[in-house]
């Protein structure tokens, strides 16, 4: 049976999310991630504990400074050169598999 996961719920099991995810996972591997999961679970809680009213918000944890380029535009890559890599071309595109029916 699996069980659903809220902020406020102690325990999320491992399986249910696996399937969010549609992935399959062995009894060993379901094992093994359940006790990563509550190890992480575990400390997120701890974090809820502390007491924080006195801190700054923050996006960052470091001293650094935005050290994005300034935006210009520059010339990219020719048509031919792009497509030099390419699997498959044909008439000056890239030719992929169709993917809706």
């Amino acid at each position: 049976m699996a069980m659903k996961f809220s902020e406020n719920a102690d325990r999320m099991d491992v399986r249910y999310v696996a399937g969010l995810a549609r992935i399959a996972l062995s009894d060993a591997e379901a094992a093994l991630l359940q006790g990563q999961l509550d190890d992480i679970l575990a400390f997120v809680g701890e974090l809820k504990q502390l007491d924080v009213a006195g801190v700054a918000a923050t996006d960052v944890a470091t001293e650094a400074r935005n050290a994005w380029r300034e935006d210009a535009p520059a010339a990219g890559l020719e048509r031919e050169a792009a497509l030099a890599s390419a699997p498959l071309a044909r008439h000056g595109q890239f030719v992929v598999p169709k993917v809706i029916e």
